[in-house]
């Protein structure tokens, strides 16, 4: 799978470099669990004793703090790499993660359905998924009735600037295209690095067909906030939609 190889493309060597070693990474999460899930915090009602689906949860860099804090997680995602990094830090924080490598929309839903209370995704995972649709009906399932979606990702503003300074195309903000890129932290390398890596398979979505995929799926939309650029606050840069699934 494409996007695949481009995140087990010396992905455990990057979380090295950029997060710390696994000691460090979970030194700092246990001093202060609440800062290291940021603005995310304030989403969740309570820690202990839920169960989160962390939605391609890469590192482990939310998933270790919420286990910190009570919560029992599970992490899908589509990288080896990505659950090395996570479990090692987990050992050394001394915290239990499950994580399941593989493709999200091939979550094996007689296991994992009903499942959990909350639902939880940030820094971008939607433009991973070429139906969002589909990706949104997942979601749902996993929940258990009552449970709660987090879903943050970067702007549709992104589509038509480069605002968070990604390199990646700029296009039509309601283009339906599929198209190439390179992933995340390939601006982190050198070119000589950067022409050898895996490219991803991206398509970026527009606010209403974000907003009309989680309402189709049955979703109850509770809130809707957006959040400025780290690059410049004077536009929306990230946006969090919190959705229930009816009881």
């Amino acid at each position: 799978m494409q996007n695949k190889k481009a995140w087990e493309f010396n992905a455990y060597e990057f979380w090295i470099r950029e997060s710390g070693r696994p000691a460090d990474r979970a030194r700092k999460a246990l001093e202060d669990p609440i800062g290291m899930l940021r603005k995310y915090a304030a989403y969740f009602d309570a820690y202990t004793g839920i169960r989160v689906a962390n939605i391609c949860g890469s590192c482990g860099k939310k998933a270790i703090p919420l286990a910190i804090l009570g919560a029992e997680v599970t992490i899908f995602d589509i990288s080896e790499d990505n659950k090395r990094y996570a479990l090692e830090v987990a050992e050394y924080a001394n915290v239990d993660i499950d994580f399941q490598v593989g493709d999200v929309l091939e979550i094996d839903l007689k296991k994992y359905g009903n499942c959990f209370d909350v639902v939880f995704m940030e820094g971008g995972v939607l433009h991973y998924f070429h139906d969002i649709d589909r990706f949104m009906d997942i979601m749902y399932a996993l929940l258990k009735p009552s449970g709660k979606m987090i879903c943050s990702d970067f702007h549709p503003f992104t589509k038509i600037s480069d605002l968070l300074e990604f390199e990646l195309p700029s296009m039509s903000y309601f283009s339906k295209d599929i198209f190439e890129g390179e992933m995340a932290h390939a601006r982190f390398y050198s070119e000589e690095i950067r022409k050898q890596m895996p490219k991803c398979s991206y398509r970026k979505y527009n606010m209403s067909e974000i907003l009309n995929a989680i309402i189709k799926s049955g979703f109850m939309l509770k809130k809707f906030d957006e959040h400025p650029a780290w690059t410049n606050p004077n536009v929306p840069g990230e946006f969090t939609a919190i959705a229930v699934k009816k009881e």
